[in-house]
């Protein structure tokens, strides 16, 4: 009795493992769906942002009337809800010093 009890045991305790084991594979699934489903979105986005960023380009001009190369400048939005077109070799040069500044704590 002491051994069909164990074995009784045993059992429900491999069906509850399988059970266990069919559950974290749907899981697995619907969280494969989610992520592809975040990664379009997120590429949506970055198309779009990609299309915003060159429709305000095409449409800014400097002092003299010219269009404003989009391969020297880039947009900073603040967030106070200001924007501001800031010449990269300015933001490359800050993102430098605060790299410094994130290591120097470490």
């Amino acid at each position: 009795v002491a051994a069909q009890n164990c074995r009784k045991r045993k059992l429900n305790a491999i069906i509850n493992l399988e059970e266990d084991v069919c559950n974290l594979q749907m899981q697995k699934e619907s969280l494969k769906k989610e992520h592809s489903q975040c990664s379009r979105s997120i590429s949506q986005m970055k198309q779009k942002l990609n299309h915003l960023y060159h429709d305000i380009f095409s449409r800014l001009r400097d002092d003299q009337g010219r269009p404003i190369n989009p391969c020297q400048y880039v947009i900073h939005c603040s967030s106070e809800g200001t924007v501001l077109l800031i010449p990269k070799h300015l933001v490359k040069s800050e993102q430098k010093q605060d790299d410094k500044k994130e290591q120097k704590e470490k």
